[in-house]
């Protein structure tokens, strides 16, 4: 038992005799004696409670009730100061650290209330404190499940006591009852529930507490906290450090990458291994007297086990998906290039050879009869038509425009050639070839659609670039009735936006016309 912990009780129980000698006036000689002795059972079970569960603050709100309890003694102006520790310690039992806010709040308004004789003595608050305990008791109780609830049984019982027992001495003042009897029945209580919060303590329920409060944080979906944030609160140790061990030099680092230095034996700092599997997954650095209880050690590495193991895991999933995006970014650019090329390899290559098709025709057509010239003239029709056809191809292929100036003059080349009106607006510069081109498409897809189906009478083309991110929106006026479902030229084109980071949206109603948004970073 340390002895700091031990000179401090017997100084709070020297005071409280010599308080209780002085301040008694010929009182009833049992009276004192009982207000006596629930200043030094508060006390001790502070000391106890202190030393055998030093994880809890538990202890240390039991030595501040009866040290204020035996001050009150002492000083009337401090009658009432133990009923904010008392307060504290009911709503915050197990672990001496109120979980809600509702809790802490009361717990607030209790320590102002005792400190404030002259509110203290008002049987009207003190009846509205009773019920604001008695309230938060039962909406704390309400919100654990498991072995936590089981756990906060006795806090809840102990709470609804010592609200009781003061809305009994309040109503006992306002109606003129007894004072000596409400006396005893207050001191009884008062013992009597700090006894059983200690029997109960001891017992180790406040562990399972603990643990299924951390279990639950650990568990949430929230991403506002870390791993070392959660464990700092649940076990009360705002210092504590999750270090996690590097591989290459065997040092250890923080969830930010900053090194952790390991204390050395005697700091009063304490280093609990995490190992999953046989293997050495992190470390928890905290204070040596938050994991005293053996059981409770093994149940927190159990849980940040867990938590560190499901955090690598979702690492993992996200660095699979980030590499899954890049692919088919990476595919989707291969795809444009290998486009690119081959529609020059098309212009310099076919089309050139046709040129000079085209030019040995002309030549021949000098030296020849009358007679050959028809002959002649349907083979400039069959190369005007081949070339033709070429150049459509070498357009589906890759836009020359989009490669050569850009989105802007490809899409007026893809309104120039549409058998709709179509009105393009607003203003872009150059773009990544690879959005360029999704775009596009996206454009040329959306033009053939409402040439062929919508049976509208012109299509709007409206282009927008913000910082980041180029927006195109394509709207007719036809029937509607367009669709992203399989098999369509809008699905794959989806595909594509999405690969490159983007989305596709279809609107499109029944006789409402279709809308379609195709919004691409550019950061990316």
């Amino acid at each position: 038992m340390r002895r700091s912990t031990v000179a401090l009780a017997a100084l709070a129980i020297a005071l409280g005799a010599g308080a209780e000698w002085s301040a008694w006036n010929g009182n009833e000689p049992a009276l004192v004696a009982a207000d006596f002795l629930v200043g030094c059972t508060l006390v001790a079970c502070g000391v106890v409670a202190r030393e055998r569960r030093p994880e809890s603050r538990v202890g240390a709100l039991m030595l501040l009730s009866g040290g204020t309890w035996f001050l009150g003694t002492a000083l009337e102006a401090a009658l009432f100061l133990h009923r904010g520790p008392l307060v504290h310690l009911h709503l915050s039992y197990p672990t001496g650290r109120a979980r809600t806010r509702l809790a802490r709040g009361v717990v607030g308004v209790a320590y102002i209330d005792a400190a404030i004789e002259p509110l203290a003595r008002s049987d009207t608050l003190t009846l509205v404190l009773s019920g604001a305990v008695a309230l938060t008791a039962v909406r704390v109780f309400a919100g654990t499940t498991g072995p936590a609830r089981k756990a906060g049984g006795p806090a809840l019982v102990a709470a609804l006591a010592f609200a009781g027992v003061l809305a009994l001495g309040a109503v006992g003042r306002m109606a003129g009852w007894d004072a000596d009897t409400i006396l005893w029945i207050y001191d009884v209580v008062i013992a009597t529930v700090v006894v059983g919060l200690l029997v109960d303590l001891l017992r180790g329920r406040w562990a399972d507490a603990v643990i299924t409060g951390l279990v639950v944080d650990l568990g949430s979906a929230s991403e506002a906290s870390t791993l070392r944030s959660k464990l700092a609160q649940a076990l009360g140790d705002p210092t504590l450090v999750v270090g996690f061990p590097l591989a290459k030099n065997g040092g250890v680092v923080d969830d930010e990458g900053r090194p952790v230095a390991l204390p050395q034996p005697g700091s009063g700092r304490a280093v609990t291994p995490i190992e999953d599997r046989g293997e050495h997954v992190a470390v928890l650095v905290h204070d040596e007297a938050v994991l005293a209880d053996e059981r409770l050690v093994e149940s927190v590495a159990a849980a940040a086990r867990l938590a560190v193991v499901n955090a690598r895991l979702q690492a993992e999933a996200r660095e699979r998906a980030n590499e899954l995006e890049a692919s088919r970014r990476r595919i989707v650019e291969a795809s444009d290039a290998q486009r690119r090329r081959l529609e020059q390899e098309l212009r310099d290559g076919v089309e050139r050879r046709l040129g000079a098709v085209a030019t040995r025709l002309a030549e021949a057509r000098a030296g020849l009869s009358p007679g050959d010239g028809e002959l002649i003239a349907r083979l400039d029709d069959e190369l005007d038509a081949a070339r033709n056809e070429l150049e459509e191809f070498a357009r589906g292929v890759h836009p020359a425009a989009s490669t050569e100036g850009g989105l802007a003059p490809a899409l007026k080349v893809l309104a120039e050639r549409s058998n709709l009106p179509v009105v393009v607006r607003g203003r872009i510069g150059r773009l990544p070839d690879a959005v360029e081109a999704a775009l596009y498409f996206v454009c040329a897809e959306a033009l053939t659609n409402a040439a062929k189906h919508a049976h509208g009478t012109g299509v709007t083309v409206e282009v927008e670039g913000e910082p980041g991110r180029v927006t195109v929106v394509v709207t007719d006026d036809g029937i509607g009735g367009a669709s992203l479902v399989a098999g369509s030229g809008l699905r794959g084109l989806a595909d594509r936006v999405e690969a490159l980071g983007g989305r596709l949206v279809v609107a499109s109603p029944r006789d409402s016309g279709t809308r379609i948004v195709a919004e691409l970073p550019l950061d990316r």
